[in-house]
């Protein structure tokens, strides 16, 4: 029985950063083996082991074939006859398909210590092409090694084409797309993430509402990048800049997806597409399966950001519907997460990344002005029900005409 490390841990000690994963795999033995080793099994689809004491995963080496469509659609073969060598062709880059044994001795079949030196994502295999779920791991690694100068090899990328084109990307499952396309929006730069699913043609499959962004353009005016495409990309960019969490750069991501739909004889403005894009935000909600707190901010930014902009210009009347639209009372995480996204909205212009948002602290301040309305003298007024409703929003409403007053003056 000979035990490695492989993966994400080898490739990451060889970049010089932190290594947060380690994946081990072990030659020569059998599940009787390890079992009698004490290693508890775990997962269904091939032979996983904890280990008895650390409890780190330790997976015996394995083949495998394809035998159907998706991710899921393969055979796996393990036996102590299985080597390194073929336990490692089977993974997806050659920089994640080397091993290191308890020395640090390196087996590299596939050169990829030498991609690593070079800057390079390149496919271990034509195999790679049987995986539809390489493509959207491929494009992440691409957004979280960015910084560093890795872009993806011109041969892999065309692998990545042809699996875009072949249908297979719609066998993949929401839960499993999901958790790529919300792994890779946490990296440094995930606009990367985002251009190469447009380089190879999988955005187009897996959300062609942000596909339809490209080549459509905005009054530069407001948005000297002109194209709503490459806005959304700056937005996304801005958003890992400022260390948005995900809610936040899901909602950026989605924000302007109703420019997408307005006709090409009123470009380049785009006319109420705050509301004509709900229906598509809603969709790509659904399609993945995001979290409800995604979702939810989600709506909400595509529906109210042309609101957040304007702020300071809002009646006292519209910034109370907004601030009940959010339910700042009782939810003031989620009212926060709004501003954040129109500010990285607003920073995502080319050439105003560093421009002031006054709009997010009158925001602020609107909502304290709101929320410090007391209920108690209301109802020792002796209000209740529907009444007690109508008089709160009454006095929430004088707050905020106050606010409005003191902060113009």
């Amino acid at each position: 029985m000979q035990i490695f490390k492989v993966g994400g841990a080898v490739r990451d000690r060889l970049l010089g950063i932190p290594v947060t994963d380690v994946d081990r795999v072990v030659v020569g033995a059998t599940t009787e083996e390890m079992l009698a080793q004490g290693f508890r099994p775990v997962g269904a689809d091939f032979p996983v082991f904890l280990h008895p004491k650390t409890g780190e995963e330790y997976a015996l080496a394995r083949t495998e074939r394809k035998s159907g469509r998706g991710y899921g659609g393969f055979t796996f073969h393990a036996s102590p006859g299985v080597t390194l060598e073929e336990d490692l062709i089977r993974r997806d880059l050659t920089i994640n398909a080397m091993a290191e044994d308890d020395q640090q001795n390196l087996t590299d079949p596939y050169h990829g210590q030498r991609d690593l030196e070079a800057r390079i994502l390149r496919h271990v295999s034509p195999a790679f092409a049987e995986d539809p779920l390489r493509v959207l791991r491929v494009a992440r690694f691409a957004a979280r090694y960015a910084s560093l100068g890795f872009t993806v090899a011109p041969e892999t990328l065309k692998l990545m084409r042809q699996l875009s084109e072949s249908g297979e990307l719609q066998a993949l499952t929401a839960e499993r797309s999901w958790k790529e396309i919300s792994r890779a929006l946490m990296e440094d730069q995930p606009q990367v993430f985002i251009q190469v699913l447009r380089d190879c043609g999988a955005l187009k499959e897996l959300m062609p509402e942000v596909d339809a962004l490209f080549g459509v353009p905005q009054p530069e005016v407001h948005h000297p990048e002109i194209d709503t495409g490459l806005h959304t990309l700056s937005v996304l960019e801005q958003s890992a800049l400022h260390k948005q969490p995900l809610t936040v750069r899901w909602a950026c991501l989605l924000h302007d997806l109703g420019k997408g739909l307005t006709p090409e004889e009123e470009w380049p403005r785009h006319i109420a597409h705050e509301h004509t894009g709900l229906k598509l935000i809603k969709a790509v909600n659904e399609r993945f399966k995001a979290p409800k707190d995604c979702q939810e901010l989600a709506l909400l930014v595509g529906k109210y950001h042309t609101h957040c902009h304007r702020a300071l210009e809002l009646k006292a009347s519209t910034l109370l519907e907004l601030l009940q639209s959010f339910d700042v009372y009782r939810r003031p995480q989620r009212f926060e997460e709004f501003i954040g996204a129109c500010e990285m909205d607003a920073r995502g212009r080319k050439g105003l990344e560093q421009r002031s948002y006054p709009q997010a602290d009158y925001l602020r301040g609107a909502a304290q002005a709101a929320r410090e309305v007391a209920v108690q003298p209301l109802l020792e007024k002796g209000f209740k029900g529907p009444e007690l409703g109508e008089a709160l929003k009454r006095e929430r409403l004088k707050a905020l005409k106050a606010y409005k007053d003191k902060a113009s003056a």
